[in-house]
């Protein structure tokens, strides 16, 4: 959410002050205010520079770090003197290096909001190399090499290929605080994560800034827009790797626009200190990035099911409507969102008791319904001292608040009018602020929403508190002190998410947190899910989803979602419906939009026909519950997000091994067996070709094999796609989406439920699509536990491993035995083998034969067999 900026506004009534759509109540005796309202800019780059010393003030000096002057070995790297300044590149592991820097001969502070401690100090022992032109060690995995005179820093791999290079001619620099270092870019290298910013999914050609914005109405060029994720995946020629820059001041990183052969990276202030991670396998990158950053928790299961909201459904009688709504028409859903209206006068931790005089009994009705509700909680507090509001009483009598530089408590305006603001870098104050939640969770409320923390501000031409306000660190790990915005801002919403997700684990520790957040650093994936803030009703916004999330997903935020239907203005049918569909497949699916525009939950805003389409595949997303959160679970180990790019799982896809996503338009994969294939622009008329990964594809709505020939004839290359079975010419309509399952998988489906608290009623199905050729892989898994706590640490979950073999007589399909303690809600497995053009001769298992019946419309056989717990080994003959 977020207020538009119209110029100035004339009030007539004299209680309402009015942010674009919301309209706040303040004792105003006045018959007439105006209102000089804040404008919102799309690309927001100015600081104020009267507010503090100019940065060059404390480091008054030009430092170019263009030859070495000395050098000496460590145990785990080597250390560099250039002049004045020191460089340390150490291995923290065999394929992952940290380079810092210490302008004038002192190494900054060690400490990180973003890295994790053990990450941050581990080590591997190297082997120094030294030459008369050159310094450097080696790992097992990586060659470093700094040559003397020009200082130039190049990483490889054992086989020689360049992972990272310095530019000759243009060395660090340090201007005053601010520094820059710049890299070599081949013509063929592209870049990837930077999380949700806007454009198109390579990021080369790009340039960006880090500093978290409330950028109501950004469009595919606005930057900088909520987060700040200063990490990218770069790849060239089928070799992955990533680069960190671990600095939470405004920074910057520039793809090939300053100079066309390199890409650069800098900030204006804090440390240089920046990590290389080498794949080579994009996989090996994401999963590296996990280790360092940490992983998305893994989620309670309801916040994969649809959720529904708007600004805002009040009163209790509306939000009663809608859930009643949901259940009537049988459309299965999960939450209810509550947006600022629930307070009294938007007053954080609060509840209007005339808007909503049952709140408590709504919160119990709602769970009969198998609703959960999540309410959103800003990090505002109203500055209203004597008036028993009691997260400004026991925030001021312990001295939580941000500071001005007088050391006064900083005070701005935002939804509840003047408000303080928790100073979250300090672990007290976060401890503090967790507490807040008691009543709540006491209630029943499931999912906390935590919005406007970049942070957001009004009437301020900066949108944000201003650069002299004082955070005072207190943190383990941390020298304990005071900093200015300039170095918070950017983890601002993080520390404020991690309040909310660590009080709320103390509150209920056995019940998995559900928070989610609009600003963020690299890393706050531990605390909380995200989402692309307040888009627009148009088709572009739709379309720009795709790369927003993919790029989140890389970037360590796997749990991600966009306001479907668009936040600002209101979707025409079509493209609701649209929406709806593809966000089926997206890793949280919530249908949200702003106050003043017309309604659009999927029963409003079309025909019958456009809600039977809509319900469809919001069914869809039901049916293929079992196997996102399996996905899930893999992201909560491993990193690897639930969307993914198609390079991800297939990055010698082309001959050329460039990215095959550059040729793909916006199909993205849901896990790994999934291909989900929308039109490149997706109001078009016109027929489309889709690309495919040359592995074998399924048509996921019908069953069908698609027909391929030579698979590796159908690589394709750098310039346009060759005419071959690669390429699938598909005709867009309003009731389809084309999805495709991946050949050599096996996917978990179970039958309908109205929610993921309901018990699935029948056997689980387990749709194999078997690879085009004997002895290609074929595999597929299912996780599942309880769906809302730990017990799954102390070994309640149950796992399995699915396994076929295709001969030239037929298909084995394996079923492990069951792993874990968790019982599961099934007695018998449906297993669907896709692809058979006959009915099976005979089916056999361990205990006997078993029939196998034959669907020649849906080119499947169906064998269904009791699950004892044991495995299964199932023989079907053609």
């Amino acid at each position: 959410m977020r207020l538009l900026a119209p110029q100035e506004l004339v009030v007539s009534n004299p209680r309402f002050l009015c942010h674009a759509f919301r309209c706040h109540v303040f004792d105003l005796t006045s018959s007439i205010v105006i209102i000089s309202a804040l404008a919102v800019f799309s690309n927001w780059t100015a600081f104020s520079q009267t507010e503090v010393p100019k940065r060059s003030d404390s480091l008054p000096f030009r430092v170019a770090l263009d030859k070495v002057t000395s050098s000496r070995p460590l145990p785990n790297g080597i250390e560099i003197h250039a002049g004045t300044a020191i460089l340390q590149v150490t291995a923290l592991r065999d394929d992952v290096l940290r380079v810092r820097v210490g302008a004038k001969g002192v190494m900054p502070e060690d400490a990180s909001w973003a890295v994790l401690e053990p990450a941050r100090t581990a080590k591997v022992n190297v082997k120094a190399e030294s030459t008369d032109k050159s310094v450097g060690f080696v790992t097992s995995k990586l060659r470093l090499s700094i040559q003397r005179t020009p200082l130039v820093m190049t990483v490889t791999d054992l086989a020689g290929n360049v992972i990272a290079e310095d530019i000759p001619d243009h060395p660090i620099e340090f201007h005053g605080a601010s520094f820059r270092v710049y890299k070599q870019s081949p013509e063929d290298e592209h870049y990837f994560g930077l999380g949700d910013k806007p454009g198109p999914l390579d990021r080369r050609n790009e340039a960006f800034a880090n500093w978290n914005t409330d950028a109501f109405g950004w469009q595919e060029s606005t930057d900088p827009i909520y987060k700040s994720i200063p990490f990218v995946i770069t790849f060239h020629k089928g070799i992955a790797a990533g680069l960190f820059l671990d600095n939470t001041w405004r920074s910057s990183f520039d793809f090939n626009k300053e100079l066309r052969d390199a890409y650069s990276f800098g900030s204006e202030g804090g440390p240089l200190d920046y990590y290389i991670l080498y794949g080579p396998a994009p996989k090996d990158v994401v999963r590296a990035w996990a280790c360092m950053t940490g992983t998305v928790p893994l989620p309670p299961m309801w916040s994969l099911g649809y959720q529904q909201s708007r600004y805002s459904y009040f009163p209790e009688s509306e939000a009663r409507r809608i859930v009643s709504t949901l259940r009537q028409d049988r459309i299965p859903a999960d939450a209810i969102w509550l947006d600022i209206d629930y307070q009294i006068k938007n007053r954080p931790f609060t509840v209007d008791p005339e808007r909503f005089p049952t709140f408590d009994k709504m919160i119990a009705d709602f769970h009969d319904q198998h609703i959960h509700t999540i309410v959103i909680t800003d990090l505002h507090v109203a500055n209203l001292p004597n008036a028993g509001y009691k997260p400004y009483d026991e925030g001021a009598a312990d001295n939580r608040f941000v500071h001005n530089p007088d050391g006064s408590v900083y005070s701005g305006i935002v939804w509840p009018g003047p408000a303080v603001f928790p100073d979250f870098t300090q672990k007290a104050a976060r401890d503090w602020w967790g507490t807040l939640y008691a009543d709540f969770a006491k209630k029943g409320i499931d999912g906390f929403w935590n919005d406007m923390n970049e942070p957001a501000t009004f009437q301020t031409s900066s949108k944000t508190m201003p650069d002299q306000t004082q955070h005072r660190i207190d943190e383990p790990g941390f020298e304990k002190r005071t900093a200015n915005h300039l170095e918070i801002h950017n983890v601002f919403g993080m520390q404020n998410t991690r309040g909310t997700f660590e009080g709320n684990l103390k509150i209920r520790p056995d019940q998995r947190p559900f928070v989610m957040t609009r600003a963020s650093y690299a890393g706050g994936q531990r605390y909380a899910v995200t989402w692309t803030g307040d888009n627009s009703s148009t088709w572009n916004h739709l379309r720009q989803t795709t790369p927003q999330l993919i790029n989140l997903g890389l970037s360590g935020f796997g749990m991600a979602g966009a306001d479907v239907g668009g936040f600002a203005g209101s979707p025409q049918p079509e493209l609701l419906t649209k929406w709806l569909e593809v966000a089926a497949f997206h890793p949280i699916d919530r249908d949200h939009t702003s106050m003043g525009t017309y309604p659009q939950e999927p029963w409003e805003n079309g025909t019958t026909q456009d809600l039977n389409i809509r319900r469809k595949f919001i069914e869809t997303r039901y049916r293929l519950m079992s196997y996102l959160y399996t996905t899930a679970e893999e992201m909560s180990r491993t990193g690897i997000p639930i969307m993914r790019p198609l390079f991800l799982e297939f990055p010698n896809a082309s001959k050329d091994k460039h990215p095959i996503d550059l040729n793909t338009n916006n199909e993205f994969l849901v896990g790994p067996a999934l291909l989900v294939a929308p039109p490149q622009y997706p109001d078009m008329r016109d027929d489309y070709d889709a690309v495919l990964p040359p592995v074998g594809w399924y048509d996921f709505w019908t069953g069908e094999r698609l027909q391929q020939k030579n698979l590796d004839a159908m690589r394709v290359g750098n310039d346009n796609i060759p005419d071959n079975d690669l390429q699938i010419s598909l005709h867009p309509s309003i009731d389809t989406l084309p999805v495709f399952a991946r050949g050599g998988s096996i996917i978990p489906i179970q039958p309908l439920v109205q929610s993921t608290d309901e018990k699935p009623q029948g056997p689980l199905t387990l749709r194999v699509y078997p690879p085009n050729r004997p002895g290609d892989p074929c595999e597929g898994s299912l996780y599942l536990d309880d769906g809302k706590s730990y017990a799954f640490q102390k070994g309640e979950y149950l796992r399995l491993h699915f396994t076929c073999e295709l001969s030239p007589t037929g298909v084995t399909v394996k079923v492990s035995p069951r792993e874990g303690s968790f019982s599961p809600w099934w007695a018998q497995f449906s297993i669907e083998i896709y692809g058979a053009t006959q009915p099976a001769a005979n089916a056999t298992t361990s205990t006997g034969p078993v029939t196998a019946s034959y669907d020649s419309e849906q080119h499947h056989l169906t064998a269904t067999i009791p699950d004892d717990g044991k495995g299964i080994n199932l023989i079907i003959n053609y």
